[in-house]
Formats: C-alpha cells, sequence, structure tokens
C-alpha cells in the first residue's frame, strides 16, 4: 500500500494539480454561460458543473501524464527538468502508463454521464477525438515552431466542450470568443515558459519559437498574442450579453498580463516563473470569477 500511495504522490507531483487554475476556470464560465440558455432554467444543474468537473481534471491528467511520458528522455537530458519523477526514476513507467488508464476510464465515465443522465450524447461520441487531439500536442514541439498554438487550442476546446455538454443547441460565437481567447492567451505564456529552454531546445532539434525566432522576436509573438486575446474577451460581453462585473474581470486580465509581459526580458528569465504561474493563475481566476458572478448574481 505504501508503495502505491507513493507512486500516486509521484504522479500528482507529475501532472501538477495546480495547473488546472489555467483551463478549469473557463470551462466554468462557459459552463455558466451555456446554463443561463437552459430552457425554464438561469443556472446550469449542479450535477452538470460536477461532471464538467470531473472530465476536466480527467482531461488534463489524460494529457500532462502522456505528455511526460513520451517527453521522458527529452526530460533526462534537460537540467531543468531532469528531477522529474519519469526521468529520475522516481516513478515507474508502468505505473505511469496504469494511472493514464485509469484516467483515460475516468474521463470515458464523465462523458457518459451526461448521456445517461441528461440525455446528452456529444460529450460521449467526442471523448475518442478530443483525447487523440490532446495528446498530439506532446509531439509538435519535434516539427513545429507553432507548437505554443496547438497547445493552446488543446486547452481551449475546454470551454467550448464544456458548452456542449451543457447545451449544445446554443453554441456560437461567444463559445468561439472563449476559445480564441484561450489559445492566444495560453499561447502568449507558453511562449515566455520556453524561453527557459532556448539553448537545450537548440541542441536537441527541438522547435519552440524562442528557439527558432530567438527571444526577441518571440516575446513580441507573445505580447501579439495576448492583445488578440484580450480583444476576444473584450468581445465576449456583447456577444454573451455580459455587464460590468465582467468588464472588471477584463481590466484586471489586462493589468496582469501587462505586468506579466514586463517581468521577461530577452536574456533575463528570472521572473518567468512569477509571469507563468502567478500572473497567469490569477487572470484565469479573475475573469471566471467575474464572469460568473455576472451570470449567477447580476
Amino acid at each position: 500500500m505504501s508503495g502505491w500511495t507513493a507512486s500516486v504522490r509521484l504522479w500528482g507531483e507529475t501532472v501538477k494539480f495546480s495547473h488546472s487554475v489555467f483551463a478549469l476556470p473557463f470551462a466554468l464560465l462557459a459552463t455558466f454561460l451555456a446554463g443561463r440558455t437552459l430552457p425554464g432554467r438561469s443556472l446550469p444543474h449542479a450535477g452538470q458543473l460536477g461532471l464538467i468537473a470531473l472530465c476536466m481534471v480527467a482531461a488534463r491528467s489524460v494529457a500532462m501524464t502522456y505528455n511526460r511520458i513520451v517527453d521522458a528522455q527529452l526530460d533526462a537530458r534537460n537540467p531543468r527538468t531532469a528531477d522529474r519523477p519519469i526521468p529520475s526514476g522516481r516513478l515507474s513507467a508502468v505505473a505511469a502508463w496504469s494511472m493514464l488508464a485509469v484516467f483515460v476510464v475516468t474521463f470515458g465515465i464523465g462523458c457518459a454521464g451526461f448521456y445517461l443522465f441528461y440525455g446528452n450524447t456529444w460529450p460521449l461520441l467526442l471523448a475518442g477525438p478530443v483525447l487523440l487531439y490532446l495528446g498530439g500536442y506532446s509531439f509538435t514541439k519535434r516539427f513545429t515552431k507553432w507548437s505554443h498554438f496547438y497547445l493552446g487550442s488543446a486547452i481551449a476546446m475546454s470551454p467550448v466542450a464544456a458548452w456542449l455538454a451543457i447545451h449544445p443547441g446554443t453554441l456560437g460565437w461567444p463559445a468561439v470568443l472563449l476559445m480564441l481567447a484561450v489559445t492566444c492567451w495560453i499561447a502568449g505564456f507558453d511562449i515566455i515558459y520556453a524561453c527557459q529552454d532556448i539553448e537545450v531546445d537548440r541542441r536537441d532539434g527541438l522547435y519552440s519559437l524562442p528557439a527558432r525566432l530567438g527571444p526577441r522576436r518571440a516575446l513580441g509573438i507573445a505580447r501579439v498574442s495576448h492583445a488578440v486575446s484580450l480583444s476576444a474577451l473584450a468581445a465576449l460581453a456583447p456577444a454573451a450579453d455580459l455587464g460590468w462585473v465582467y468588464g472588471i474581470g477584463v481590466v484586471l486580465a489586462a493589468v496582469l498580463l501587462v505586468v506579466e509581459n514586463s517581468l521577461v526580458r530577452p536574456g533575463d528569465y528570472r521572473h518567468v516563473n512569477v509571469a507563468f504561474f502567478t500572473c497567469n493563475g490569477l487572470v484565469s481566476l479573475a475573469l471566471a470569477l467575474a464572469g460568473i458572478l455576472d451570470v449567477a448574481v447580476w
């Protein structure tokens, strides 16, 4: 039992549950926006919220576990990542694959719940393609410098998937704008994060914008991406009939993204972790909280 417990703990270290703060809040915002359109309701069902959370955690766990398995040899050659549980040998490949299987099944169960309890077949029909797309990210850095945007689009499926799961008949521009916003936001901060590995990526023949274009041009693309993201978030207000509370969230997000982009400069990556986790975690939480309050209270 102690060995299994240790494996679970190491797996938790591998997938970094705390990073769920990036995608889950946007999925919950989409859940509330879609729930507002349900016949005779202004909010989603409690059971729907629970299934969304279950599917989000499971899908993210599948993606992160698979990425760590696929990248184990690359991680072992990178001083920044060599101590991760799989490349360091603290978590066995068997344990990692076993936990991957557990969360694939968990995701399938969550998707089936929407059919069993709410008669919605879309989550179950799309469960396989979604997991395949998420897993595909793990190979993109081997052949394209635009892998950051693939990652962004993979995570940005979360609000669209949530909307489909709650009320597919009303899927429209608000969900598209959320997907665009999340895609560009994630891509922007992933570019910033990749600046730490420029020399390693070049040595190993990997593709990333900082390694291929240099940090100055890459960080410029990150700033443009964040500007597009903010524009999409602002456009969401009239598209989804959101009011001043959500507007405050957009303003806070804009301030945080300005701070984030000012923390990292070419050749100076001391504050990447603050920019990556702290600023982006606050962006996600501020926007989701403001949007949900706007829908549920105001």
